[in-house]
């Protein structure tokens, strides 16, 4: 791989000419419709070798700096456009500012980071190739593509000089699967015992829908019973589901445990319908078998560590219902062995070691029932362990529902990321300044970066730590 090089800032300018120079001429020999969007936008798209399609979208006035966005999870068969900003409201903000977007689709769709990682750099290349050396590259990427941005970040640290995770699965793809194993086996052990709904070895998407319509008609039917309702907060429980979790909710009192347990009701069904089996499915396949599992797990431990322990506690008590023998229960019940194999593919592939070459800025939302909070805690765990804790800064959005970030706070937070690329030393990292930022880079949408720290995430597995298995 080459070195990535400085260029005298007379060849910079001489250079962008001649780019805007070839847009135009590009322009004028594509359709009239197209022509006059690559006009105004210096929009570009085109394939990569792989079978990915790529886009490029360069400002009238280039500022130096390119932004190498990737994009989240889509499912199989749904369409797979590439993207390189998260909305259309942020990237109009960013082209204003100068900033060079680029992102490819990757060339499948699913767990695809063995795709992802290589036509996002693939795009960097033709990009490079096409403008020149960017004066910064700054990998970016939100939910999936915050697992693709800091697989970037760790692997091809030489190719970027920072990044940024909005909403991302930054505790690695073994602890992902794990933990969406355990709320899934509490349903089942607990509210259908007898059931044949399998959780893992699912051999088809048929077969995932019909097993994720199963549990989700008993957990409808189990949600009209005090019994229920307590075991399906137990289930939330044990994926730290918060108790608000959608915009559209009302946040519920500290204290109102049934509300808490209405928006929970809803995230679990989500669970079920989304990641717990169909997402499954696709990354069983991929992985060449099961990667998760359940062995030697001490579920009345797990419990002591979720964010909402409380409420299971006061639901069980208005239920009349025992959490000790509930959990005795789970704790008592056959276990989920994994496939050596796909823990090891998993793990080579989507798992971190927490060692960071370059800063990264990693950001949530306080309300995320998708990829829960957590998740921060779990990346925290490996970058400490590896000893590359002063490269990393994490903040946190006062916010419910997954990726709800407005363009003012994710602005805010890659301005903070540049000027610890500019300085050499992180600061205005405080919510207070973050808003602030946020209102300044666009006083329209809302700043509401708030001072939090998230518990545990309840089944980490990282690189870092040689312990971790099964």
């Amino acid at each position: 791989m080459t070195p990535r090089t400085r260029t005298h800032p007379h060849t910079r300018t001489a250079r962008r000419t001649a780019c805007a120079a070839a847009l135009l001429l590009a322009a004028t020999a594509l359709p009239t419709s197209a022509a006059a969007a690559t006009a105004t936008t210096g929009h570009i798209e085109g394939h990569l070798p792989s079978g990915a399609t790529y886009m490029m979208d360069m400002p009238a006035t280039w500022n130096g700096t390119v932004l190498l966005f990737s994009h989240g999870y889509t499912p199989a068969g749904s369409p797979n456009p590439a993207q390189d900003a998260p909305d259309d409201a942020t990237k109009a903000l960013l082209l204003e500012k100068g900033y060079a977007l680029i992102g490819s689709s990757y060339a499948t769709t699913g767990w695809a980071v063995t795709d992802a990682v290589p036509d996002q750099l693939a795009t960097l290349d033709v990009f490079t190739d096409r403008f020149g050396p960017a004066r910064r590259t700054i990998a970016w990427g939100r939910s999936y593509g915050g697992l693709v941005t800091t697989a970037i970040a760790e692997r091809n640290a030489d190719r970027i000089d920072g990044s940024l995770s909005l909403c991302g699965l930054v505790h690695g793809g073994v602890a992902n699967w794990n933990n969406t194993l355990d709320p899934v086996f509490a349903l089942k052990t607990l509210l259908a015992p007898d059931s044949d709904v399998p959780l893992t070895g699912l051999p088809d998407q048929a077969a995932a829908t019909s097993a994720a319509n199963a549990l989700t008609a008993v957990v409808d039917s189990a949600q009209s019973s005090a019994a229920g309702r307590a075991r399906i907060a137990l289930a939330a429980a044990l994926h730290n589901i918060p108790v608000w979790n959608q915009p559209a909710q009302t946040r519920p009192a500290e204290t109102d445990w049934d509300a808490q347990q209405a928006n929970q009701y809803e995230a679990v069904k989500g669970l079920l319908k989304i990641a717990a089996f169909n997402r499954r499915q696709e990354a069983e396949v991929r992985a060449g078998g099961n990667m998760s599992w359940n062995t030697g797990v001490d579920y009345a431990a797990l419990l002591g560590q979720s964010s909402v322990r409380k409420e299971v506690t006061e639901l069980y008590k208005k239920a009349g219902l025992s959490l000790r023998a509930d959990l005795a229960t789970l704790n008592r019940a056959p276990r989920i062995d994994a496939d050596p194999h796909a823990v090891d593919w998993m793990s080579r592939t989507s798992s971190f070691t927490g060692r960071l070459a370059k800063p990264q800025l990693s950001v949530h939302t306080i309300g995320d029932a998708l990829v829960p909070v957590q998740t921060e805690s779990a990346l925290r765990r490996a970058v400490t362990a590896a000893g590359s804790a002063p490269l990393l800064r994490q903040a946190y959005v006062d916010n419910a529902g997954h990726c709800t970030f407005s363009p003012a706070e994710q602005l805010a937070a890659l301005h903070t990321l540049e000027d610890r690329l500019t300085t050499g030393s992180w600061h205005g990292t405080d919510p207070e300044s973050l808003n602030s930022r946020a209102a300044a880079a666009d006083p329209s949408t809302p700043a509401r970066y708030v001072t939090y720290r998230p518990t545990p995430y309840l089944r980490p597995y990282d690189l870092a730590h040689p312990a971790d298995g099964q």
